[in-house]
């Protein structure tokens, strides 16, 4: 079983979100055949809490405003380090770039397949990412 069409539209929608805060190493991975409760892992970073906090809300906010859905649950906003946002269909990681190499999710759901999510960079065009 895979992901549904569903769930991959709600993950492209957090991850567009997500890139446009300039968040780094958008990833989404398929662990409908490795978990029960959730379709779709989405995993990103920040460089800050701010950053972090920032990415959260774009994605929320683009989630509600296109697709009609709040989370179910959210957790970690607090301390603004790993923040998880609880779709039921998708499971968003919004984390601190430290938090996320220590953690190393995409390491321990290694066997869960990569998506593609047609994410842009969130610059505008032209800019590049490296500003040397």
């Amino acid at each position: 079983m895979t992901a549904s069409d569903e769930s991959l539209d709600l993950a492209r929608v957090a991850a567009q979100a997500a890139a446009d805060k300039l968040a780094q190493e958008v990833i989404g991975l398929d662990v409908s055949e490795q978990v029960v409760i959730t379709d779709i892992f989405l995993v990103c970073s920040g460089t800050s809490e701010r950053q972090v906090a920032a990415i959260v809300d774009g994605v929320e906010e683009a989630l509600l405003k296109d697709r009609s859905r709040k989370p179910l649950r959210r957790e970690g906003e607090r301390d603004a380090r790993w923040v998880l946002l609880d779709y039921g269909d998708i499971v968003v990681h919004v984390q601190h770039a430290e938090d996320r190499a220590f953690y190393a999710l995409e390491r321990l759901w290694r066997d869960a397949p990569a998506l593609d999510l047609e994410v842009s960079d969130g610059r505008p065009e032209g800019e590049s990412a490296d500003p040397a």
